[in-house]
């Protein structure tokens, strides 16, 4: 009888030729990767296993001597360590070096290749969802950290007319706006503090929120007290964040008739192209949305 018919389920079945993977951050215990990701191995039949590992910044080193000693086939990175993870690791993929983050990880056979899945989910994800086009736009992003670095990249490929990115801190804004530009070849990206952010948002035709404000368990908060009036009526306001589904900007711009873009399609597809990186296999994303939407409560209507 097959694996189904003894009630195991197919790609979670642990034997001597199971390959482990996992997720690292501080903190991991939030992490639905592992729910979404063990559901990509049961529905291809890939013989591995996920799990996450609470690694602090001090024993990064020693986590990766594990990697190879053990044999971790991939590892997937989060907060707070994308940046620092970049100096432990044999190769890294030109992307990924132009973003300054790695969050997936591949050993092939003993050399660990980092890679940065984060921009181009999050793109493939806003394209597919809200707006198809990119090309000629004018696109803010409310934030200069390490997820506005991967998705500033990934949209630059696009070729919008501007990117304005808004930072309180200025300094850090001006820095990752002269690296897109110098990377990417993109004439057109700009640095402005809050003070830039109504002009700025009047202007855009896509506005994303790439901070943790509004994320849960704190989902009242709005980035940069932005004010949806802000935004042109044709304008897309859009989330990274995926828990609550709709943060409060999403609710509100909504609610003043914008369109809205939420971010569980940037995770699902980050751990999509991971996968792929991976195995090989085309990831059953269908199967990945479904368990992380129930993971959070809702159903698979939840998003259409």
């Amino acid at each position: 009888m097959g694996a189904e018919a003894n009630g195991l389920k197919a790609g979670n079945a642990v034997d001597s030729r199971t390959l482990l993977y996992c997720v690292i951050g501080d903190p991991i215990h939030h992490s639905k990767s592992p729910l979404m990701l063990n559901r990509a191995f049961r529905e291809t039949g890939e013989n591995g296993i996920y799990t996450a590992f609470h690694i602090t910044g001090d024993r990064l080193g020693a986590f990766i001597q594990g990697v190879r000693a053990m044999g971790i086939r991939g590892v997937n990175v989060t907060i707070p360590h994308k940046v620092e993870i970049m100096s432990h690791l044999d190769e890294i993929d030109a992307s990924a070096r132009a973003l300054g983050a790695v969050n997936t990880i591949v050993n092939d056979n003993g050399r660990l290749i980092g890679y940065n899945t984060d921009g181009i989910g999050y793109v493939r994800s806003l394209k597919e969802e809200a707006a198809a086009d990119l090309a000629g736009k004018r696109i803010v992003l409310l934030g200069a950290g390490g997820a506005a670095r991967g998705i500033v990249y990934a949209l630059a490929a696009e070729r919008p007319a501007t990117i304005t990115i808004v930072n309180r801190t200025i300094d850090r804004a001006e820095e990752l706006a002269a690296s897109v530009s110098g990377h990417t070849g993109l004439k057109d990206v700009r640095a402005v503090g809050a003070f830039g952010l109504e002009m700025a948002c009047r202007q855009a035709d896509v506005v994303i929120n790439t901070t943790s404000i509004g994320m849960s368990p704190q989902t009242e908060g709005l980035p940069m007290d932005i004010n949806v009036s802000w935004l042109k009526t044709e304008a897309v306001a859009s989330e990274i964040i995926y828990n609550p589904l709709k943060t409060r900007f999403l609710r509100e711009a909504e609610a003043a008739g914008r369109r809205v873009h939420g971010g569980l399609g940037m995770f699902i597809y980050q751990g999509a192209y991971a996968f792929e990186y991976w195995t090989g296999k085309p990831a059953p994303v269908p199967a990945m949305r479904e368990t992380v939407l129930e993971a959070l409560g809702y159903t698979s209507q939840a998003i259409t």
